[in-house]
């Protein structure tokens, strides 16, 4: 069989398409595979259609229709193939035709991979799917526009990144029992799409352009998780080693280890320092980057302080807490608090206005790059408590707060801890509060609900560790 020349598939793909997938249904047909031909073969013509007008002009763009058909023939020549060599091989016919078709869905398989580069109608090959500078202006503002796109991506390294992954082996199943993989966007990133496109608007094989916070804005937009790219990121240009374990933990990270360009702060006494309070964007956690023991120093007076001990809590469950997670705006504090009594904590929260997450890291611990609107990446039972802190508090809505709670008690091992820690509303909402966290039908095993006195408003907190049910 003459193969085609995919690298003029502007020249071919009126006519070789449809010839390629009219020979794979009608290897289909030959060996009998059920198909409703007829029907199944006019509306794949009709789908293959393209107009000289749109190549000529370089506007191919191939549908999404098209490319699950593609990928739904693949799938039922690899079974066939399979078929075939699980079968009595009485004949050198079978065997032949086997090898045939083999052949055929391997010419078939580079066809859809080269069709899933050429969405840009660019001729210069996927090296280089980005014609605009890596690097974007430190000063350049990002707005997150919701709502205004059609849903329609025109990144071409988005494309490549959303088609359908098959294994090596056509119709075999990997170890995970599929034959393809389907690569994770999040749903929002739809209605988003200029901003995604500007995401994947890079050199492949590059540097990636210096824009994690465009991507964090889309994340906590709602498009979470982001597509993979594939470029490398960027080093500190002074990066030196970190320091051993055993003083990381509540030692100043050198300033040399972490990128400063999308921060208001260029050196780490800028993150500790008054002068900068109230004016960096990380207001939830304004004591955050003070690696000290201070803020964990609390009253155990239960009329006054809604606060408990990390020792308080830990004699509830001796010996039982080994692996958690800590859902707060963090620089990894209380992660390090439980390592020094060998409890393993990772930490989410995002980089608000500040390098979070690069301290969490440079202190040895785990930092976890998470939005509050995606699913815990645990599997279900695992961790043993779950600790949140300044977080979870009166500006949630009770629709996410639900969610929130059920995917920590997914997570949460039975009889595992859930650590709410100073959780503030105002006092004619708290009791719409404490009904969503009644729901889980946990045990109180501490519990306290005191005025918030800080500011005038009429605010109370709430602390508690609720321990998690067997459930049958």
């Amino acid at each position: 069989m003459h193969k085609p020349n995919v690298s003029k598939s502007r020249k071919w793909l009126p006519v070789g398409l449809p010839v390629m997938l009219c020979l794979c249904l009608l290897a289909c047909i030959l060996t009998g595979t059920i198909l409703s031909s007829n029907i199944f073969y006019t509306q794949l013509m009709l789908r293959t259609t393209i107009s000289t007008a749109d190549i000529s002009q370089g506007r191919f763009v191939l549908p999404h229709s098209l490319r699950s058909q593609i990928s739904d023939l693949q799938t039922k020549i690899g079974v066939l193939l399979e078929q075939l060599r699980g079968a009595s091989a009485e004949s050198e016919a079978v065997a032949l035709f086997a090898d045939q078709l083999l052949h055929i869905a391997i010419s078939f398989d580079k066809l859809a991979e080269s069709l899933s580069g050429s969405y840009d109608g660019s001729s210069s090959g996927m090296n280089e799917v980005s014609a605009v500078d890596e690097d974007l202006s430190e000063d350049e503002e990002s707005e997150i526009e919701q709502g205004s796109d059609t849903g329609r991506f025109n990144s071409g390294e988005l494309h490549n990144y959303t088609a359908l992954k098959l294994n090596r082996l056509i119709g075999k199943k990997n170890f995970l029992g599929v034959e393809v993989i389907s690569p994770s966007v999040g749903l929002a990133c739809a209605s988003m799409a200029s901003n995604v496109d500007r995401f994947m608007d890079y050199k492949i094989y590059r540097m990636c352009p210096d824009d994690w916070d465009i991507a964090q804005k889309v994340m906590i937009s709602g498009c979470d998780p982001l597509p993979r790219r594939r470029c490398f990121s960027k080093t500190p240009p002074r990066f030196s080693k970190p320091l051993p374990i055993n003083s990381s933990l509540w030692s100043q990270p050198t300033d040399t280890n972490i990128l400063w360009n999308r921060y208001k702060c260029k050196e780490y006494s800028c993150l500790v320092s008054n002068e900068t309070l109230g004016k960096r964007g990380f207001f939830k956690c304004s004591n955050c980057f003070d690696l000290s023991k201070r803020g964990w120093e609390v009253s155990t007076n239960e009329s006054t302080s809604a606060e408990f001990t990390i020792d308080e809590v830990l004699r509830l469950k001796p010996g039982e807490m080994r692996i958690g997670l800590d859902f707060s705006p963090t620089t990894g504090t209380f992660a390090a608090l439980m390592k020094e009594r060998n409890i393993t904590i990772a930490s989410a929260t995002l980089n608000l206005g500040a390098p979070f997450n690069e301290v969490i890291a440079l202190r040895g611990l785990l930092p976890l790059y998470l939005s509050i609107g995606s699913r815990l990446p645990f599997f279900d039972n695992t961790l043993d408590i779950i600790h949140s802190t300044l977080f979870l508090d009166g500006w949630i809505g009770l629709d996410l707060l639900q969610f929130v709670l059920f995917d920590w008690d997914r997570v949460l091992r039975p009889r595992g801890l859930l650590w709410v820690d100073r959780f503030f509303c105002k006092r004619d909402d708290l009791k719409i509060y404490l009904d969503e966290f009644s729901r889980l039908h946990y045990r109180k095993l501490l519990w306290r609900i005191v005025p918030k006195t800080d500011r005038l408003e009429d605010e109370y907190y709430f602390s508690a560790v609720l321990e998690k049910p067997l459930r049958s």
